[in-house]
């Protein structure tokens, strides 16, 4: 039986789930997470080790065979982190381009003098400043993938 080897060129099916059971990325079209940049509706294709994904599901990967599947759970330290207060900050409307007209919820790329780029989501606006979150939106979370090896090529 043929398995999978670090530098194997591959193809999954995954689902991933928060703890309440949330799906927040899927390559499976029935689970359509609601996200547009998620792989919804088709296999992913990558090669095993090379750091294309999170760690934990190639290391995964590693002696599974086509069709096999698991269960990966990534705790948030190996995700993306804990949530950190600290990246929660406010910018003065004044500040910000005048063609800027954010919505909560909006993520977008500041950029500082020095070209430093920053993601970011918009948390609040106020009347003079405009609140922005600068953690992952999946940071302080527990994720858990039910991943299928479809395919070595």
């Amino acid at each position: 039986m043929v398995t999978a080897k670090v530098g194997d060129r591959v193809r999954i099916d995954y689902i991933g789930t928060l703890e309440d059971g949330t799906v927040f990325d899927s390559t499976r079209e029935e689970a359509d997470c609601g996200s547009e940049d998620c792989g919804c509706g088709g296999p992913r294709e990558l090669i095993v080790g090379e750091g294309e994904f999170l760690p934990r599901i190639e290391d995964a990967l590693v002696g599974m065979s086509a069709g096999q599947k698991t269960t990966v759970i990534i705790p948030m330290d190996d995700a993306f982190g804990p949530y950190d207060v600290e990246k929660v900050f406010s910018i003065a409307k004044a500040d910000l381009p005048a063609d800027l007209q954010p919505e909560i919820g909006d993520e977008i790329t500041l950029v500082n003098e020095d070209g430093d780029e920053l993601n970011v989501t918009v948390a609040e606006l106020g009347d003079d400043e405009i609140t922005f979150d600068a953690n992952h939106p999946l940071a302080g979370e527990d994720l858990t993938f039910e991943v299928e090896l479809v395919e070595i090529l």
